[in-house]
């Protein structure tokens, strides 16, 4: 069973992807998964010639400043990296899902409606929170100012689109406890995979 997890940056999918982990779910954070492929060898290439060398701080670092404030001023650099980055993430995907055919899989990612890839996902989670809280939150866990994170909200789909694609939703703002919301959403899941 594949659940796919989005959410705006900062609205915490990462906290709810853990607590499915704990659960028992296999959670591939395609995030992650992104940023180990930017160091694959045809991949390095295909990014150095579309954004320079400039990309890559070193031959184990990327040089993430860099790389945002390129693809985030320029919507036709984002969707050339996605073209090379998203397909090596799907097929990454797409090996797991064959080796665990029985088991959830979290897939954890940004970008799920931005890259289409929503069609793979037998129920969508999206995580939720209110625009002040997630800024606060991006501005303390990666040192950028306010202005450089309302321009990656700006590049993401509104959270209002995401709701409306949703089969679940889950509140994550501070005030909201997520453990009893992830613990009745996993209830669900096990329903349909054992029903």
């Amino acid at each position: 069973m594949i659940i796919c997890l989005t959410g705006g940056i900062g609205s915490g999918k990462s906290s709810v992807a853990t607590i499915f982990e704990s659960l028992g779910a296999l959670v591939f954070n395609s995030d992650e998964e992104a940023k180990d492929l930017y160091f694959d060898s045809k991949i390095k290439q295909q990014v150095i010639e579309l954004l320079g060398s400039e990309a890559y701080l070193s031959s184990q670092l990327l040089n993430k400043s860099y790389i945002s404030a390129a693809i985030f001023s320029d919507k036709n650099l984002l969707e050339k990296l996605n073209e090379i980055i998203h397909p090596a993430v799907i097929q990454k995907f797409n090996n797991l899902v064959l080796k665990h055919p029985t088991q959830i899989i979290i897939k954890e990612t940004a970008l799920l409606f931005e890259a289409q890839l929503e069609k793979n996902c037998d129920t969508i989670v999206v995580v939720v929170a209110d625009d002040a809280v997630r800024i606060k939150r991006v501005v303390l866990r990666d040192g950028i100012n306010e202005t450089e994170v309302i321009k990656k909200i700006q590049s993401q789909w509104s959270q209002e689109e995401k709701v409306k694609r949703a089969d679940y939703v889950i509140y994550n703002n501070e005030d909201d406890l997520i453990l009893p919301q992830v613990l009745k959403v996993y209830q669900q899941f096990l329903k349909k995979l054992n029903g």
